[in-house]
């Protein structure tokens, strides 16, 4: 069974590899540029929706400002990613905003932008691919009402692929991030001559009347109308998640390994900001309406437009209009995008587990998440955000207009507080600098990132009053929950370490020795098992050394007794009464007397114990012996010591090393076994 589990593991993963080829897996920028920045360039597939979507509320004059609204979130978009260039500089260790908000602002902010950010990640997941499972539904009808069976397949299918290694997974999603980037910036292109030629036709929604919700009656005149616009800025600020990924990531990039990740950040704002500007305007220029409820919302020459109608994702109206008549290339750029969403997890896959491994280094996250699998990757962080997301996608069924309710919190509370964080940075270097232009230089990062600073800031207040009622307090108690466990994780492994931690008088420990050592064999009956621990527990040459049972059955216990003399075993044998027919509580009363009677002497406890080569078999043996070692772990001053017996199923075909015999079972009464079933070899 583990050789069929180990050679599928291999089928799947690929052969382990080296911790010395570790610097093979680093990526240049052409393939970190897939890796790291999927997530915010597939944004652009949404973020117009979403600002659309916001919009249409207030009716067709509002979706009028969708331009200038995505005009703004590309001003925030620039300033963030070149106030990330920065960081990425100052702090290349890949700690990212956790780093920078620890050492300028505190452990507690640090934890604070951790907790944020891992609930980011998970929610990039679900939110990507539950994106990328709409897109394929409306293209595959087959797969619609299935969408979030679909979604839990892809993460499956995106987590094996990442625990194959940063450099494998670089290279199976390169090809569509760059066919995605092709695909828009074509679409761009041809829609700005056709729309300078007047050629440019209109989209299929075109036709339709947006009407206006209730509230909404005077368009976006108002209080109601600047909430609105808020709000749809807040929703087509998705269009900033993943830019942090690339200031946790920085460890992944070849050397030099600042001046590459800042690069790969500059090539990434320039194209998300010219892709999203890109789609807005051709959105506009061919009319397109995009609704939340698009029964209630549309008309048709005053009337409701038909249940069956189905509204396409922005970018697939435009596609379809701007290569009217070139089906090849509409099909391509529509497929090429749901393929995009579904990559677009990636990110963090690739972000999450190296921000995992760095906290579980400083003790917020347990120690495994810092440990690299076979294939050098972080695999148990891997698997913790696939599972993360998976919850996620089937408790919301994997609708989007759900998820991006909760999403980009986290993300702005990160780039707020990284942002605060970098300021002071450059306040403590210029109490220090004493070169002009070193000076000169830290007053302009002060400045961009003071910028940074109130302009996250200010996104960061309007999602929450924007989005909070709509789902937004969810991912802020997940932020908080998560927040809360990381404390309580640091709480305990600084209890451990002190607790563990050598003192004055602990010098000498190594050195000293107990009075005498009391070892105790448990035995259930005469047999090979018992004989080798037997054997073990006296080539330790203890200071005494006994044999011990628990009487249940008075006609087993005067057999064993019989045969015990007839072999003429040189250890006495004591029986433990037990009128209630327990094992364990008697064991240990009898163990706990030793410790009172000599508190100084040392009680080892040999348990013969049988190894399985099946699952099934564990059931049906060493469950009295893993009940009791359980609690004898707990009793101070004594040391458990297991002595395994290797079954036929476990090891086959092989000689007992130590000369005791077999490594198989015998169940004969010449050999002690008794009638009946095998037992556990523990009383």
């Amino acid at each position: 069974m583990s050789d069929i589990a180990d050679s599928a593991k291999r089928l799947l993963l690929g052969r382990p590899m080296r911790s010395d080829t570790l610097g093979h897996t680093l990526l240049p920028k052409r393939t970190a540029l897939p890796v790291f920045a999927s997530d915010a360039l597939s944004s652009v597939a949404y973020a117009p929706d979403e600002i659309l979507l916001t919009l249409s509320l207030a009716g067709m004059s509002a979706v009028a400002i969708s331009p200038w609204v995505g005009l703004v979130v590309v001003v925030v978009l620039l300033t963030v990613v070149t106030s990330y260039r920065q960081n990425v500089k100052a702090y290349p260790s890949g700690g990212g905003d956790y780093e920078v908000a620890t050492v300028n602002l505190g452990p507690r902010a640090g934890v604070g932008v951790a907790s944020a950010l891992l609930v980011d990640y998970v929610l990039t997941v679900a939110v990507s691919i539950s994106s990328g499972a709409q897109y394929a539904a409306s293209a595959i009808p087959a797969l619609r009402d299935h969408e979030a069976l679909f979604a839990v397949l892809v993460v499956i299918v995106l987590t094996v692929a990442n625990l194959r290694g940063a450099k494998e997974s670089g290279r199976i999603f390169a090809v569509p991030v760059y066919l995605f980037m092709f695909a828009i910036g074509t679409t761009a292109v041809v829609g700005l001559v056709r729309y300078l030629t007047g050629t440019l036709g209109q989209a299929e929604s075109a036709q339709f009347q947006l009407v206006n919700e209730s509230g909404f009656d005077q368009g976006l005149t108002g209080i109601a109308g600047a909430f609105l616009i808020a709000r749809a800025f807040a929703s087509g600020c998705a269009a900033l998640t993943g830019v942090e990924a690339i200031s946790n990531g920085v460890p992944a990039f070849k050397k030099p390994k600042s001046r590459n990740a800042a690069t790969t950040l500059g090539m990434l704002g320039l194209i998300s900001a010219t892709m999203l500007m890109s789609i807005l305007l051709l959105a506009r220029a061919s009319g397109v309406q995009y609704a939340e409820d698009p029964t209630s919302q549309l008309t048709d020459n005053g009337a409701p437009v038909s249940a069956d109608y189905v509204q396409h994702p922005v970018i697939s109206q435009l596609a379809q209009t701007v290569f009217d008549g070139f089906a090849p290339a509409y099909l391509l750029v529509a497929a090429i995008t749901g393929v995009i969403l579904v990559l677009a997890a990636n990110t963090a896959f690739n972000g999450f587990p190296v921000l995992g491994s760095i906290l579980a280094k400083d003790g917020y996250l347990p120690r495994q998440l810092h440990n690299r699998g076979d294939r050098l990757a972080f695999s148990n962080g891997i698997v913790t955000l696939a599972v993360g997301a998976i919850v996620l996608i089937v408790a919301f069924d994997a609708q989007v207009t759900r998820l991006i309710q909760l999403y980009i919190v986290g993300v702005f509370v990160s780039f707020t507080l990284s942002q605060l964080g970098m300021v002071k940075h450059w306040n403590r270097g210029l109490r220090t600098a004493v070169d002009p232009a070193e000076r000169a230089r830290m007053k302009r990062s002060r400045v961009v990132n003071g910028f940074g600073f109130a302009m996250t800031a200010t996104v960061l207040l309007i999602v929450l009053l924007t989005k909070f009622t709509h789902g937004a307090w969810i991912a802020i108690l997940a932020m908080i929950v998560v927040f809360v466990i990381m404390q309580a994780i640091h709480r305990h492994y600084d209890t451990v370490r002190d607790e563990l931690a050598l003192g004055d008088d602990d010098a000498g420990a190594a050195r000293a020795l107990p009075s005498r050592v009391h070892a105790i064999v448990l035995v259930s009956r005469l047999h090979k098992p018992t004989m080798r621990a037997l054997a073990y527990a006296r080539a330790s040459r203890p200071s005494v050394l006994e044999a011990v049972t628990v009487g249940i059955e008075r006609d087993e216990i005067e057999d064993l007794r019989t045969r015990w003399e007839a072999l003429e075993i040189p250890v006495p044998l004591r029986v433990l009464d037990s009128p209630f027919r327990e094992i364990s509580r008697p064991t240990l009363a009898y163990v706990r007397s030793i410790r009172r009677e000599s508190p100084r002497d040392l009680v080892v406890v040999y348990i013969p114990e049988y190894v399985v080569g099946h699952w099934w078999e564990q059931i049906l043996h060493n469950q009295s012996a893993l009940r009791l070692k359980g609690r004898l772990l707990f009793t101070p001053g004594v040391v458990v010591a297991s002595v395994p017996w290797q079954l036929r199923s476990s090891v086959s075909g092989q000689v007992d090393p130590d000369g005791l015999g077999a490594r198989g079972p015998q169940t004969g009464r010449e050999h002690g076994a008794g009638p009946g079933p095998e037992h556990t070899p523990a009383p």
